[in-house]
């Protein structure tokens, strides 16, 4: 992955991390340089043990010598000091709230179950995970024609906050849809979040960041083997 180098930031991640990748859309969306630094979780730097020493987790963005974790506090860091570009967050306080909100939502309660079906043992209990990805999807749909109030992002007319908390999954959704043979984003109960997938993918400022879902697919393949070898 490319790495740039300049004194507006560090940014300790992981390719795969959607969290990561929602962090480098928000620096590529303000035109911010940074130097990437790949971390490797199961031997963490130093460097990431004295920045986020509460978590020890990616993505850490250390602008100057202050470092900012976790990845919906970083964005809206960065939106805050960078005023010269594209607003990431709402400006009316409502809509800004509402974001918050859904892009909560999205990381405490949706991709966490995406995770769980990874884990899920037994049909009626991955038939009961899969039940509720698709009943969270239904939300986001309605949360979709609110927020974009008849545009074509969630931002409206610019990528903004909440195309960018949802937008970071993009890949392991299609990871997901390979690795299950599930279509999540279906034209009949979702229709505007599959415009909005196809819009956002194609966006220059996010088709460039996404890691691609092959190369995702192929992550989760070597860990679950190295699991299952270790668990032997």
């Amino acid at each position: 992955m490319a790495t740039t180098t300049t004194s507006d930031g560090k940014l300790l991640g992981l390719w795969a991390s959607p969290y990561t990748t929602r962090v480098q859309l928000a620096l590529k969306l303000k035109s911010i340089e940074y130097e990437l630094i790949q971390e490797n979780l199961q031997n963490k730097s130093e460097l990431l043990l004295q920045t986020n020493p509460v978590h020890k987790k990616v993505p850490v963005f250390i602008h100057g010598d202050k470092p900012i974790c976790e990845s919906l506090i970083i964005i809206q860091y960065i939106d805050d000091t960078w005023t010269n570009g594209p607003s990431i967050l709402p400006s009316d306080p409502y809509d800004r709230a509402m974001a918050r909100f859904w892009a909560a939502y999205i990381d405490d309660k949706w991709f966490p179950l995406l995770k769980e079906l990874g884990g899920a043992q037994g049909d009626e209990a991955r038939a009961s995970i899969v039940e509720k990805i698709f009943e969270g999807l239904v939300l986001l749909e309605e949360a979709f024609v609110k927020c974009s109030k008849g545009k074509a992002l969630f931002g409206g007319d610019n990528v903004g906050y909440l195309d960018i908390a949802l937008g970071c999954f993009l890949g392991w959704i299609k990871a997901t849809e390979i690795m299950t043979g599930i279509k999540w984003l279906d034209e009949t109960k979702t229709p505007g979040l599959v415009g909005w997938a196809e819009r956002i993918s194609s966006d220059s400022s996010i088709k460039d960041v996404l890691p691609e879902a092959q190369k995702l697919v192929e992550l989760y393949t070597m860990s679950a083997g190295l699991e299952k070898g270790a668990s032997n």
